[in-house]
């Protein structure tokens, strides 16, 4: 369950174009719920997916990283990698 200060709300005001705002509208009837619910479930599903593609980026970076550091006779092991990174 969510903190309940997190839940607390906060009026922003923005400008969509009118075919978004009746597209919102559609959702909004066929799911019977507010313009602002459906706003607001897409844009924490965007930063969400944000969050993952940015967590994706940076593994695919440390993977890059330790095999390099294997290709150039350092490092050999994770184990060895977390050690060396942890004397830092």
């Amino acid at each position: 369950m969510r903190d309940i200060a997190l839940l607390r709300k906060k009026q922003v005001g923005l400008r969509l174009p009118v075919y978004l705002v009746d597209e919102i509208d559609d959702l909004s009837r066929m799911h019977d719920l507010n313009r602002s619910e459906v706003i607001t479930e897409a844009i924490r599903s965007y930063v969400e997916e944000q969050k993952a593609q940015r967590l994706h980026i940076e593994f695919d970076q440390a993977v890059k990283e330790l095999k390099l550091a294997i290709q150039e006779g350092g490092t050999t092991t994770l184990s060895e990698l977390i050690h060396e990174l942890e004397d830092l």
